[in-house]
């Protein structure tokens, strides 16, 4: 089905539950007092920001569809807002629409002015500064929750497998951008409980000169080669993968920039996610169990 055709079928058609991530408030985040603020970008894409109570939104496919695969889909948003719709929800209709069993992520990001022209004004402010400083570094107090909510969120649809036809060894943590950053240390973290069966870094992480844990997932990885900000990094973040003979797949596309996720450019790059349907494919999570 072409990507514009399904970005365009009725909500309707897909399981849209939210799951709450912590019982009770997140922990280490109990004191925060901001609201909430979901809005819509230039292209009239969603987008959320002052998360204080993070959830997984599922998009669960036809009963005789489902594979038994999870996808848990971290958007990004450099920690300050997360890219809603082209990074999350079209993503997971995607999947859904293949029998896979789709959760976006909303994690918790940093405090932003609530007023739309303060916000406009600090994030001008904030995409200037992007680049002047190692993106793997980016506020590791907000890059520390995150990764407790990918973690959590990993071990809450193994938890809760059952329910959702899971099969519990295959959990897919995909992230793009500060969602692979937190997706990648995710899987860093030494204990195992919250670390994802396979991973699927999208333009963003690093192991920062760690030595990767094991048993580590194998990875799906993808950048742009003119993405400033992370094609160099995408490109060790494979070589640390490679050397230590963990099973990785990397993939460059000449144009794109950073954060293209599943809206349309007109390019190359626009047809990415069927690469990674090939990559789900080739690691047997499309099939359906026997």
């Amino acid at each position: 089905m072409r990507l514009h055709l399904l970005l365009l079928i009725a909500p309707a058609l897909f399981a849209q539950q939210v799951i709450p991530l912590w019982q009770g408030p997140a922990p280490g985040s109990e004191n925060w007092m901001q609201h909430e603020i979901q809005y819509k970008n230039a292209r009239g894409e969603a987008m959320v920001r002052n998360i204080v109570n993070p959830t997984l939104t599922a998009y669960l496919p036809a009963p005789g569809k489902a594979t038994g695969t999870a996808v848990i889909v971290a958007p990004g948003g450099g920690f300050r807002f997360l890219s809603w719709d082209s990074e999350g929800v079209f993503v997971a209709k995607w999947l859904a629409q293949r029998g896979v069993a789709a959760f976006v992520l909303k994690y918790r990001v940093v405090e932003t002015p609530a007023p739309e022209p303060e916000f406009q004004k600090y994030l001008a402010s904030f995409m200037a500064s992007l680049g002047k400083a190692d993106p793997a570094r980016l506020n590791p107090e907000i890059q520390t929750l995150a990764t407790d909510d990918c973690r959590q969120a990993v071990k809450l649809l193994r938890q809760q497998a059952k329910e959702f036809r899971l099969a519990p060894n295959r959990i897919v943590l995909m992230g793009f951008s500060a969602g692979a950053m937190a997706t990648v240390n995710a899987i860093m973290d030494p204990d195992p409980s919250g670390r994802p069966d396979y991973a699927a870094p999208v333009y963003g992480g690093a192991t920062q000169g760690k030595a990767i844990p094991k048993p580590a997932p194998p990875a799906f990885i993808l950048v742009a080669n003119d993405d400033k900000l992370m094609s160099v990094a995408a490109a060790k973040l494979y070589a640390d993968w490679k050397a230590a003979d963990i099973p990785v797949e990397f993939h460059v596309y000449s144009k794109g920039g950073h954060g293209f996720g599943l809206t349309p450019h007109g390019l190359p790059v626009d047809h990415w996610i069927d690469l990674f349907g090939d990559w789900l494919k080739d690691q047997g999570l499309l099939a359906q169990p026997k």
